[in-house]
């Protein structure tokens, strides 16, 4: 009898911990992109290994990282205006049959031998500009997209965290087998390795365009007369910015990009110079975070309510800032892949409640504005952040760019902290108005009593 009450609790739960994919459209959405995005991963570290093996140089890592996002610092909260009027649906589907041929192009120009030594920086910069423009529309369209595909409101803060473990995911598989395929493939020399992973890539995205088409979508409601572009973005801005929780979000999220993810794109650095491997070390780093990523998920995607998520952010962001630190200066492979899988843990704790709860505060005719601004804050934000790590790196060694970045991470998770107890008195009455707080009494689950002296917005 115990037995079976405890098998069918088991059961509960894992239902309950998937109770997203109830929804034909997002099942579809999950199984295609789960496929597209580990021929991503594969795709982005035979990049990184390509840049660092062809020129030898941490600069250009940057530099390269940087030209590929840096569209989406000028063009994704423009992009939000333009989804909150166009079919999101539509969007996804040919911003994935554009990377579908970025990635085709760059396969046959690497296993043709194009892409040498001497023209790598100028062939892999013009074709990193195509797939930033392509993804400053991609990314918040998809995450503006989850709330269509999921069927029940309340499932929404499910949907992202299975988001993030779809994520994680192809980020544990997708790097470690670009490593394994660039040294058995490569051992030859030239870039046959490399060229493979790419082409590989560009057959993945055919799984989720073909699950985006299978998708059956509810008509769209008449949208009303729309304004000017800069009106409608303008209004968009003072949205997102004008309210202290959105903005304090936004620009934790943003920081945390820009001095903390951005110095991973050094870690080709920490893999052939520091610890002496190949492709194969490297895909062991770049795999490390998503393990760690992956519990973070799996804990977020059992949570029943959104509900004390603030301190699940502060607590990940830093415990991602330590990580950082202790990472700089390891010597030993093993020890770097446990600090970088408990960063994981960290940096997917932030990102993923810093998603939902913005999820849960905006109103739906803004939230393609509001969730382009939130793609801004990490994929604008990046950019410069790889150009900043590229430059640290060549100047003062790849090492120290890595620490400054995790103490920079660290004291800005004790700043966003800091602001909590405000932050909550003002979520409070937008989390009662939904019908998300019921008969608790805060957002962490104590009796709220608010403070007279202090508005409850700006």
């Amino acid at each position: 009898m115990d037995s079976s009450s405890s098998s069918n609790n088991s059961d509960r739960g894992v239902k309950f911990a998937l109770r997203a994919l109830r929804a034909r459209n997002y099942r579809l959405f999950f199984l295609g992109q789960g496929i597209s995005l580990i021929g991503t991963t594969m795709q982005r570290t035979a990049m990184q290994y390509l840049v660092y093996h062809l020129t030898n140089s941490a600069f250009l890592l940057g530099f390269i990282g940087f030209v590929s996002m840096v569209p989406s610092s000028f063009i994704t909260p423009l992009a939000g205006v333009w989804l909150d009027r166009w079919n999101k649906h539509r969007v996804i589907v040919i911003t994935q049959a554009l990377a579908l041929i970025q990635a085709l192009i760059m396969g046959l120009l690497a296993l043709g031998g194009v892409i040498t030594a001497q023209n790598a920086a100028w062939v892999l910069i013009a074709l990193g500009i195509f797939l930033g423009l392509i993804n400053a529309f991609d990314m918040p369209a998809r995450q503006a997209f989850v709330v269509e595909m999921v069927e029940r409101r309340e499932d929404l803060g499910n949907a992202i965290a299975l988001n993030s473990t779809m994520f994680n995911g192809s980020q544990l598989i997708g790097p470690m087998a670009a490593g394994l395929g660039i040294y058995v493939v490569g051992r030859g020399g030239g870039t046959t390795g490399e060229g493979w992973c790419f082409i590989i890539n560009a057959v993945s995205y055919v799984a989720v365009i073909i699950a985006l088409l299978m998708m059956r979508l509810r008509p769209r409601p008449a949208q009303p007369t729309r304004r000017r572009v800069r009106e409608e973005l303008m209004e968009g801005a003072r949205y997102a910015f004008g309210f202290m929780p959105t903005r304090a979000l936004l620009i934790n999220s943003a920081w945390t990009s820009l001095v903390g993810m951005s110095s991973m794109t050094l870690l080709p650095v920490f893999a052939i110079t520091i610890f002496k491997g190949d492709s194969r070390a490297l895909g062991y780093l770049s795999s490390a975070g998503a393990v760690g990523a992956l519990i973070a998920a799996s804990y977020l995607a059992g949570r029943r309510s959104v509900l004390g998520l603030t301190r699940v952010l502060v607590v990940g962001a830093a415990l991602f800032g330590l990580t950082l630190v202790a990472f700089a200066y390891t010597q030993a492979l093993p020890l770097a892949l446990v600090f970088l899988t408990i960063g994981g843990v960290g940096r997917m704790a932030q990102m993923a409640s810093t998603n939902t709860i913005l999820q849960t505060l905006v109103d739906d005719d803004k939230r393609g504005r509001l969730m382009a601004f939130y793609a801004w804050s990490f994929m604008g934000m990046a950019p410069w952040g790889m150009l900043i790590a590229g430059c640290l790196g060549h100047v003062l060694g790849a090492p120290m760019a890595v620490w400054l970045s995790g103490i920079g991470c660290f004291l800005a998770a004790g700043v966003f902290g800091l602001g909590l107890p405000r932050m909550h008195r003002q979520i409070h009455p937008v989390y009662r108005a939904k019908g998300i707080l019921g008969d608790i009494g805060d957002l962490t689950g104590h009796e709220q009593v608010p403070n007279p002296s202090e508005p409850e917005g700006e």
